[in-house]
């Protein structure tokens, strides 16, 4: 059973950084690629990227472009989440997820995900 925990979550003033980490076990990492969600309170979940299986590309929504970066390490069956500039509208909890099949083609779209985390709170003050 694949268990997922998110950590690194914290308060953080409008325009500074945070890097949530998401630690992966019950499974072999490697082969999976991995991805990011958003929730802002009375919001629906939203798609922030995805890393590729191999770690050789990733993919990131227009929204957080140019501020976020995803990033794995599969020796430490690990996924990142750097986020520059951050600001209000980035507050959120933030959940890793991963999908059932390896090596997927569509590793850049949403509904390829469907194992959750417990989710990290990040919040920006403005």
């Amino acid at each position: 059973q694949v268990q997922l925990v998110e950590s690194g979550g914290g308060l953080v003033q409008a325009g500074g950084s945070l890097r949530l980490s998401c630690a992966a076990s019950g499974r072999t990492f490697s082969g999976y690629s991995m991805a990011w969600f958003r929730q802002a309170l009375g919001k629906e979940r939203e798609f922030v990227g995805a890393v590729r299986w191999s770690a050789d590309s990733t993919y990131t929504v227009p929204s957080v472009k140019g501020r976020f970066t995803i990033s794995r390490d599969n020796a430490k069956n690990t996924v990142y989440l750097q986020m520059n500039g951050l600001n209000s509208e980035d507050t959120a909890v933030y959940y890793c997820a991963a999908p059932l099949a390896r090596h997927s083609n569509t590793w850049f779209r949403a509904d390829d995900y469907t194992l959750w985390g417990q989710g990290t709170q990040v919040t920006v003050s403005s």
